[in-house]
């Protein structure tokens, strides 16, 4: 069956537009397929620096004849709805439509529509231009005289339609003065010449002969591969970045690796400012030696094949990593020479946020906050306010306004140097921490203090200012926050109840079932354990947990069954009697033996499992609870709860409630499935 190739040469695309672009290539083209009716056996889309391509193969050479049936008005309906019919179906008279009839809604209009297929060229030459002009760029730009935009300028099209035993047929259109053709070009310096190709296996093969590797993650392993080849031959390992990695692999076509060196007088720095500087500035990778330390080595990815074996390429990257290395010499130097206690005071020039005041007002609310947090974590309350007195005077120094991402480690760095305490110099650090679900939390005390002062003075100031996030949007990474919160005082075990307003808490609640759904928790059992005013993260963690556990047993499974047989009957006498039920069971009337030991069970059961749960030791309530089973069971297949005797039913509907509440005490079973 004939293939479609589609090229969209243009000057260079940004690296992290390449991925998404190609996938939103395919969805555009395969998307107008269907809707026209082009079925297809598969698509896939690539990306390089200076082209997305597309092949879509088993496409028809025409879209199917079709037939359909369009339910027109009922018989007699008034002319208006009889002409919205005619011409929503293309009638001239309502004559040409049949007459069906339905029992219930009598006879009405039905008109058949045959659709005649179309040639599949024809229809391409109709989807491609609403392609180009409908692309989703998160950036773009116009260039020359016309109004068509495209993340660069688009310099050559190619589409080509056929079968393998055949010359290809080129889809004609015309895009921004460009008519489509089949002529594409190789790299831009190594074969820069015109190209002309048929379809897509030709196309890969003389993009190879041109220098061109076509595949964005083939480029990837190239240069994983050869730089972890040239690494080991000089007894080095390459310091894995897969974003980097990414980037550059969209950076370059044919990709070459080479090795440079830096001054090792340079290793005196902390090892994350020369991989910053040296990852920022060239997208070079940084090498450990064997010991594991920081090698003055670094991988270059070039784009072409040098005729000096590299010497120039590799030299004019060692002249620029040398001068941006002694460039932060120059900042680490004078930062270690200011205390960052005297850096505090600069914190007023730095705005946090317009409604919120500044870096130094919220620095105030720190270490107020942290004080007051410290006895709860088992932390000194003076050495945590001095940690977050300290915890944004980075902020102010010349490598962290260089290289923002290093904040709170270079704070560390000056710290240490400046004879802080360990723990505190840990904490300016640690306080950003997590920064991702795969980031480590903060498990020393005053870290801890500092880490849930900085998130939850940033959650409480942004709601006191009604900036929430909603849908997709939240520009101040407050659901980052709020899961910051949850995973330092789960991981950590603390008890650590969360004094935040109702809205906040839940918040806070959102975001915990987002993080226990995604440990594999059942939604039902995390709405089963929390509740309007739940504001301690780690009893409901472990509620949530010992729930779960419970359920897995034949004896939780069981008892469920028997608790939602006793829910829905007191629910169901409840509506009925027009009052509820207490749960007052009175010894007097119970009758036979498997009503007393349903009674005396749920009677122990109720206060071992209140025990437990004041001890905050949830798996022992559930097994309290689960030893409720046998007598649960025993009492449904001997009793019959609707006794003749108003008091004798009223005693076992004050039954059923106690067994409820007393389930009650550790979840709300009617939120279980099952």
């Amino acid at each position: 069956m004939p293939e479609l190739l589609l090229e969209l040469f243009s000057e260079e695309i940004p690296a992290r537009f390449q991925r998404r672009a190609a996938d939103d290539l395919r969805k555009a083209v395969t998307n107008g397929l269907v809707d026209a009716g082009l079925v297809y056996e598969g698509a896939k889309a690539f990306a390089t620096p200076r082209r997305l391509a597309l092949t879509v193969t088993g496409l028809p050479a025409r879209s199917p004849d079709t037939r359909e049936e369009k339910k027109g008005p009922k018989v007699g309906a008034p002319q208006p709805a009889i002409d919205g019919f005619l011409r929503a179906a293309g009638l001239q008279s309502i004559d040409q439509a049949k007459v069906e009839s339905d029992p219930k809604k009598g006879d009405f209009y039905v008109a058949q529509i045959n659709k005649p297929g179309a040639d599949a060229v024809a229809l391409l030459s109709a989807i491609l231009p609403k392609v180009l002009t409908d692309f989703p760029w998160a950036k773009s730009m116009r260039w020359g005289t016309g109004s068509f935009n495209w993340v660069r300028p688009l310099r050559a099209i190619t589409a080509t339609f056929g079968s393998e035993n055949e010359d290809p047929v080129v889809i004609s259109f015309d895009s921004n003065e460009l008519t489509s053709g089949q002529t594409t070009f190789g790299h831009r310096f190594l074969a820069p010449q015109p190209i002309k190709v048929k379809r897509f296996d030709d196309y890969v093969t003389a993009l190879e002969r041109a220098k061109v590797v076509l595949d964005i993650d083939r480029r990837k392993d190239i240069i994983r591969s050869e730089a972890e080849h040239l690494a080991f031959a000089q007894g080095l390992s390459v310091i894995s970045d897969e974003g980097l990695l990414e980037e550059v692999s969209g950076l370059v076509e044919w990709p070459v690796v080479m090795m440079g060196s830096f001054d090792p007088d340079f290793l005196k720095l902390p090892e994350e400012v020369i991989i910053a500087t040296i990852r920022a500035n060239q997208k070079c990778f940084c090498l450990r030696d064997g010991s594991g330390k920081l090698a003055p080595n670094f991988i270059i990815t070039a784009n072409t094949v040098a005729t000096d074996g590299g010497a120039i390429i590799t030299a004019g990257n060692e002249r620029v990593i040398r001068a941006r290395l002694s460039d932060a010499a120059f900042f680490y130097n004078g930062d270690l020479a200011t205390p960052l206690e005297n850096s505090i005071p600069k914190l007023e020039d730095s705005v946090f946020h317009a409604k919120l005041g500044t870096q130094f007002a919220r620095v105030e609310r720190l270490v107020k906050l942290a004080g007051e947090i410290a006895p709860q974590v088992g932390a000194d309350p003076e050495r945590a306010k001095r940690a977050a007195m300290l915890a944004k005077a980075d902020l102010t120094t010349g490598m962290v306004g260089e290289f923002p991402e290093l904040q709170g480690l270079m704070g560390r760095y000056y710290a240490t140097a400046q004879a802080e305490p360990a723990d505190i110099a840990a904490a300016i650090e640690m306080h950003y921490k997590p920064l991702g679900p795969t980031d480590k939390v903060p498990t020393e005390p005053t870290s801890i203090a500092v880490a849930l002062a900085d998130k939850l003075d940033l959650l409480k100031g942004f709601w006191a200012i009604d900036e929430k996030p909603t849908g997709s949007r939240d520009p101040f990474a407050l659901r980052r926050a709020a899961l910051g919160v949850i995973r330092i005082i789960s991981e950590n075990g603390l008890r650590f109840p969360l004094q935040v307003e109702p809205d906040l808490l839940a918040f806070f609640h959102d975001r915990l079932k987002v993080s226990l759904r995604d440990a594999g928790a059942r939604h039902d059992l995390v709405d089963a354990v929390i509740s309007s005013d739940s504001n301690d993260i780690l009893q409901i963690t472990q509620r949530a947990e010992a729930l779960s556990s419970l359920l897995s047993s034949a004896d939780g499974q069981n008892l469920l069954a028997g608790y939602k047989r006793a829910a829905n009957i007191l629910a169901a006498e409840e509506k009925k009697d027009g009052k509820s039920y207490p749960g007052t069971v009175s010894q007097d009337d119970l009758q036979g033996a498997e009503e007393t030991g349903l009674a005396f069970a749920v009677d122990a059961v109720h206060a071992a499992v209140a025990n437990h749960v004041a001890k905050d030791d949830y798996k022992g309530a559930m097994a309290e609870l689960a030893t409720l089973r046998a007598p649960v069971d025993a009492f449904f297949t001997a009793v019959l709860v609707n006794d003749a005797d108003p008091a004798i039913r009223a005693n076992r509907l004050n039954l059923l409630a106690r067994l409820r509440d007393t389930m009650h005490l550790v979840a709300d079973f009617s939120k279980v499935a099952g």
